[in-house]
């Protein structure tokens, strides 16, 4: 995962605050971070690996509770820069969605992306998400703060994306 991440700093850094000052403990952390919030029920980090070769780290997709009570989660992506744009992010991001709407019966999954970040924007469109909004001065990157576009998918609208999901053999 570190050097998938090394790879795709120049990338990474635009959008995300982890990413500007990336060290090896950022990973460390991560993973331990993820350990137990997974065993806790809080969030569900996957790493994206490709079937033939399991040793090599392509991203992560992680789905996670906002409102546990109301059945709002959100989902989160990031593909390494060499191998974005060969439909890898949209089919995890839709097996992610497999997991959020049937196992963890969810009523409604949001996503965030910062302006500019087209790339992640292409994934949700395929997706079905519909834009909602902007969230302005959301997350400070360094020294800048980014403006995020706020995307949401419902669990109706799951069960009809579902179908395209398969044709397409996402899930």
């Amino acid at each position: 995962m570190h050097e998938a991440v090394r790879a795709s700093l120049p990338e990474l850094s635009q959008y995300l605050p982890w990413a500007v000052d990336y060290q090896r403990s950022v990973t460390s952390q991560f993973v331990k971070d993820s350990i137990g919030a997974f065993a806790s029920g809080r969030a569900y980090d996957f790493a994206i690996r490709h079937l033939d070769d399991d040793d090599a780290h392509i991203g992560n997709v992680s789905v996670w509770f906002v409102s546990r009570a109301n059945g709002v989660g959100e989902v989160g992506y990031w593909i390494r820069s060499d191998l974005a744009g060969q439909g890898i992010g949209t089919e995890a991001t839709a097996r992610a969605l497999q997991v959020a709407f049937e196992e963890l019966e969810m009523h409604r999954v949001t996503a965030r992306i910062a302006i500019g970040n087209v790339a992640s924007e292409r994934i949700v469109q395929k997706l079905g998400f519909l834009k909602e909004g902007t969230l302005r001065d959301e997350v400070r990157v360094g020294p800048r703060w980014l403006d995020h576009s706020v995307w949401g998918l419902l669990d109706n609208e799951w069960r009809y994306e579902r179908r395209r999901y398969q044709e397409q053999a996402w899930v």
